[in-house]
């Protein structure tokens, strides 16, 4: 049984197979695959393009940018996939629907699509160790993945139930997006009919913060950009110019998060466009969860933090403010072209920031981390639950509350509140008796 290799890893690394490989428990019970015991074939180790920006620049809108960029990237990796047929160069190949469906999940959230695309691999390389082809799988064998999943954690580890969960649930829209556009070719989804980890509505993994500890975080942002600026008025260069304005765009990233409640998905989208004035205020216009029109006011110290950013942004492509265009927060290119600002910076120098603030756990720490505050700070301040529940965009106010980290502090527990009734109680009735002594 191959239960050593963690996943992820490309089938061609994995030791020679038995009829059991790859299937946790088979000695206890569980069937092993009907499969040959070859080795299967090798990942290829130059990924041939599938030429996907070009026809889509050809038959479409023009791809440039962040786009085309995320475009090569997802075909350069749907490209060496295990398992699928190879690009036959027709629009609806599997691999290049497999491209689609990437991009469509990195439109709403590049961490999105990059667990996708985690899941996905490890999916298929568990397909190649089952000699499994995936277009064909049944319920059963979704079933085994699930059992295999589980027992294949990190660091040696179970896989937490939402890890899971997760992974079945990219596994099963990947299925679902290619259901509706191969007429019939792929007859069902195999995951409809298997049960997924139960995930508690009332506790999140999502590493929590203090609101001291935000105010740690947005302390130490203002104290490296001032830092920066200072590095640049004492030896001015492009290098500490460029710097000077990424630490700018930190800080009113991080005080956007903080301060709105806003997902990193939502906040990186934006373009300078999505900035507008309505009923007097300044505000944010954005596509939240479920493809909702959202708008929300930003607070003044946001707008502080985002004005300072904005102006010294002009400054350094030399235009006015006005005249800026492209995403809110952009990349600090020396050739003058503003790239999108990704996800996973966000999230290095959000740790690497929380580690010169000495937060516990920066190492674990993720933009959701903020979102998560937001909705306890806003709690705590006495916000009703349905005005936090509309700020964060959520549908069913048990997430809300799942959200609220303070709702589980020991000073609000209702045990304290009975507690004091029944001593309340207990001092009326004795006042009660002393009186009535008094009497006789």
């Amino acid at each position: 049984m191959t239960t050593s290799r963690p996943p992820g890893q490309p089938a061609a690394e994995a030791a020679p197979h038995t009829t059991t490989a790859g299937v946790p428990g088979a000695e206890s019970g569980l069937a092993a695959p009907l499969a040959p015991t070859v080795a299967p074939p090798p990942r290829p180790a130059t990924p041939a393009p599938l030429g996907v920006v070009a026809s889509a620049t050809a038959t479409g809108p023009d791809l440039s940018g962040p786009l085309a960029a995320a475009t090569r990237q997802i075909a350069r990796w749907a490209a060496g996939l295990p398992g699928l047929p190879a690009d036959d160069g027709s629009r609806y190949s599997i691999r290049r629907l497999t491209v689609a469906w990437n991009l469509d999940a990195w439109g709403r959230s590049q961490h999105t699509a990059i667990a996708h695309r985690r899941d996905l691999s490890t999916y298929l390389d568990w397909c190649q160790l089952e000699r499994l082809d995936p277009l064909t799988a049944r319920p059963t064998d979704l079933s085994q993945f699930r059992v295999w999943r589980e027992l294949h954690g990190t660091r040696g580890r179970s896989a937490a139930p939402s890890t899971v969960a997760r992974a079945l649930a990219s596994v099963s829209s990947w299925y679902t997006h290619l259901i509706a556009n191969t007429e019939g070719r792929i007859p069902r989804n195999p995951l409809t009919a298997i049960s997924r980890p139960a995930v508690s509505a009332h506790t999140s993994r999502t590493v929590g913060l203090t609101l001291a500890e935000v105010d740690q975080l947005l302390a130490h942002a203002d104290i490296e950009a001032e830092a920066r600026q200072a590095s640049w008025e004492a030896t001015p260069s492009p290098r500490q110019q460029a710097r000077h304005l990424a630490a700018l765009r930190d800080r009113a990233l991080l005080r956007l998060l903080a301060d709105l409640g806003l997902r990193i998905g939502e906040a990186l989208a934006r373009d300078l466009d999505d900035l507008s004035y309505n009923a007097g205020q300044r505000t944010l216009r954005f596509v939240g969860k479920g493809s909702q029109q959202r708008e929300r006011p930003l607070p003044a110290h946001t707008l502080e933090a985002l004005d300072d950013y904005l102006a010294a942004r002009a400054a350094a492509t030399g235009c006015a403010v006005d005249a800026l265009t492209g995403p809110l927060f952009a990349t600090t290119s020396t050739d003058g072209t503003p790239g999108r600002l990704a996800e996973p910076n966000v999230f290095t120098w959000l740790r690497r920031l929380a580690l010169t603030a000495g937060i516990p756990a920066a190492k674990r720490l993720s933009p959701h981390s903020l979102r998560h505050a937001f909705a306890t700070g806003a709690r705590q301040a006495g916000v009703p639950l349905e005005d936090v529940q509309d700020a964060m965009g959520h549908a069913d106010p048990r997430t809300t509350r799942r959200y609220d980290r303070d709702r589980h502090n020991l000073d609000r527990d209702p045990a304290h509140i009975l507690g004091a009734s029944r001593a309340s109680r207990r001092a009326t009735q004795t006042r009660a008796a002393d009186d009535e002594g008094g009497l006789a």
